[in-house]
């Protein structure tokens, strides 16, 4: 299978508490991978690791096959777009000024602002400065910024955390999609089963920093278990629905 993201061993302790412990992590291309698992499974920290906004006790991380370095790290990440803990904002300025300074610092144009103002229906909203947006319109520009420079994968930590329903199914619909509209990869991670069932093709299941499952959901029900049944095993038998 044609990969573009892999973790070898990947182990994080914080003083004598293990956080991620030597996760096998394989992110086929062009789906959406649903990374579960109850807050505080290692999720978060699995994917600053990836990003290498935090560096690994030990263990490897690979993208397109060749394995990240201090040296390719920036090249490689260029493919990359997240959203990490929330987006990051200036309030008052407007979504487009926002934009703008992003595409900056990626080298992006006015065109490839506009197509995903578009992609994430906020070209209408443009003008509006940001602290009058609602929570979903916020996490709507942070994807947006996080999509700016064309990336191969995108990796979005919780991204419809605090947001109602209508806001949630927007989100969902526009994760669903990047992998045909932009021939994207895109990681999510949730500690909603809901969440994952209706978003993603693979899905890799995580409870204290270990990786339980890891697969498609036909694999996991061949296995005999649910994916609920995994889930309700982690968390004590409360389903985070």
């Amino acid at each position: 299978m044609n990969y573009i993201l892999e973790t070898h061993n990947l182990t994080k302790t914080h003083g004598s508490k293990i956080r991620v412990k030597n996760l096998q992590m394989q992110v086929p291309k062009g789906c959406v991978y649903g990374f579960l698992g109850p807050n505080g499974a290692g999720k978060t920290t699995t994917l600053k690791l990836i990003l290498g906004l935090i560096k690994p006790n030990q263990g490897t991380i690979s993208f397109y096959g060749h394995a990240m370095t201090e040296k390719n790290r920036l090249s490689i990440l260029k493919n990359t777009g997240s959203l990490i803990e929330g987006p990051s904002y200036y309030g008052h300025l407007t979504g487009l000024e926002n934009m703008q300074i992003i595409a900056k610092l990626k080298g992006a144009s006015a065109k490839d602002i506009a197509e995903v103002l578009h992609t994430v229906r906020l070209f209408e909203q443009k003008d509006k400065k940001v602290k009058h947006y609602s929570l979903g319109m916020k996490q709507r520009l942070g994807i947006a910024m996080a999509l700016l420079g064309k990336p191969q994968l995108l990796i979005l930590d919780e991204p419809t955390n605090g947001l109602d329903p209508a806001g949630i199914q927007e989100i969902r619909e526009l994760i669903k999609e990047l992998p045909t509209t932009h021939n994207m990869t895109v990681i999510v991670s949730s500690h909603l089963l809901s969440e994952v069932e209706q978003m993603a093709d693979m899905v890799g299941i995580i409870n204290h920093g270990e990786m339980l499952f890891q697969g498609n959901m036909n694999e996991l029900a061949t296995q005999g278990n649910s994916l609920e049944e995994v889930f309700l095993s982690m968390t004590g038998g409360i389903s985070e629905l």
